[in-house]
């Protein structure tokens, strides 16, 4: 008979592991359930049988086919949906368990229906909740299986759902905000280089026809001008080949791992850029270790989590350093410090919490603060770039209205009459 090792709650939280013969897995999860336990992980210890092991490579490509196949199509976006639904129905007291396996079959959108009723199968296969959504790494991380395991040895997963929702839906007002900041200077942009095209494409050959009819000298703005047009009519196709080549060229060499890095380094560097992304970064570094300590994570679990959130490559290197540092057993706030990244006064609130005890409550502040000076700094950079859009293209268009009529007067002078 198989021999199944399980983890499970007792009636009290307390986490057992132990090990039950059993005719199958199901027989194994009726016992346990007649035990008065809550099953958190199931799987078979014992050796197989011969037949078994026969049957064992298509048994064991079956999971591996469903998972790819419910992959197909899903992302990301499916993550907090799937979780605000999910902390609807365990906060009015329905096990997690059930509410998977209703919300696969109420949920109208096809996407989150599949996802809900492929993990209610592993599901009812005695696998966690947290182990289910592991088979699912596009939709969910590493941080969010984490925090939901944690949830469930503790039984506190109400209150990591609410946390993890919260934690997400500021990570989206962000890049909605983000998104909103860029969209009227991209705007600007295009209605700017649209009117400049259509001068230089359209308006200023007829006049060139026009005064070259007439004779005499141009000046010189009106020449600049005419060389201009000239030049973009004769080869302002092969210029923008030429551009999509190398800025297609520039996408891949920063694809690349050494391409990413020293681009990375480049945009450190540069003083709008640069100050935005340590801003970024110190806001999302905060929030999301908060989340991890607030929900029973180890501090160094947490630190190494909180690193592959990280995007940009010189300052997840310069925390990585500050975690190995922490991991020898120097302060958070001392390793972080001399990284070089981090603001005095940073430091000086993690130092804080760290002697107080109240680590995750000075981080949540520091998340509050960063997130309050990203908006400031999204305002003046909206600000600053419509401007200078609208300065380049206001000049421009001065630059062509004097260069034609100069031209005109001159042209005009010209005549004896």
């Amino acid at each position: 008979m198989p021999r199944f090792a399980y983890s499970a709650r007792d009636r009290s939280g307390q986490t057992q592991r132990a090990s039950l013969d059993a005719a199958s897995r199901k027989d194994a999860m009726r016992l346990l359930a007649a035990r008065g336990l809550q099953l958190l992980d199931l799987t078979e210890s014992s050796a197989p049988t011969r037949a078994a092991s026969a049957a064992a490579p298509s048994a064991a490509s079956t999971p591996a086919l469903v998972a790819a196949s419910d992959s197909t199509g899903l992302s990301s976006k499916e993550r907090l949906p799937f979780l605000q639904a999910l902390s609807d129905l365990t906060g009015s007291g329905m096990p997690a368990g059930e509410a998977v396996r209703l919300l696969g079959q109420r949920l109208k959108e096809p996407r989150l229906r599949a996802l809900c009723s492929s993990l209610w199968e592993r599901l009812g296969e005695g696998q966690s909740l947290s182990r289910a959504m592991e088979t699912f790494p596009a939709v969910f991380d590493a941080q969010t299986t984490n925090l939901v395991a944690a949830g469930e040895a503790t039984g506190n997963l109400k209150e990591v759902l609410l946390r993890l929702i919260q934690h997400f839906t500021e990570q989206k007002a962000m890049r909605q905000k983000l998104t909103t900041a860029l969209a009227y200077p991209v705007f600007i942009c295009l209605v700017a280089i649209g009117v400049i095209l259509f001068f230089i494409f359209f308006l200023l050959p007829r006049l060139q026809t026009l005064l070259s009819s007439l004779g005499g000298k141009l000046p010189l703005s009106t020449q600049i001008l005419v060389s201009l047009s000239g030049f973009l009519l004769h080869y302002g196709v092969l210029v923008l080949i030429a551009g999509a080549l190398g800025l297609g060229f520039f996408w891949q060499w920063r694809r690349t791992e050494a391409g990413r890095t020293a681009t990375d380094a480049w945009l450190l560097k540069l003083p709008l850029s640069g100050a935005f992304l340590i801003n970024s970064t110190i806001h999302n570094f905060s929030q999301t270790l908060a989340v991890l300590l607030e929900n029973g994570v180890t501090t160094a679990e947490a630190l190494r989590m909180t690193e592959r959130t990280i995007t940009h490559r010189t300052l997840r290197a310069a925390f990585r350093e500050a975690t190995d540092r922490v991991l020898e057993g120097e302060s958070l706030s001392q390793s972080l410090g001399k990284t070089g990244c981090f603001p005095d006064l940073v430091l000086d609130r993690l130092a804080v919490g760290e002697s107080t005890g109240s680590l995750a409550s000075s981080l949540r502040d520091l998340a509050r603060t960063y997130q309050q000076a990203l908006n400031r700094q999204l305002q003046s950079f909206t600000t600053l770039m419509s401007s200078g859009v609208l300065l380049f293209a206001f000049s421009f268009v001065a630059f062509i209205a004097y260069a034609i009529v100069s031209a005109v007067f001159q042209v005009s002078a010209s005549f004896k009459f």
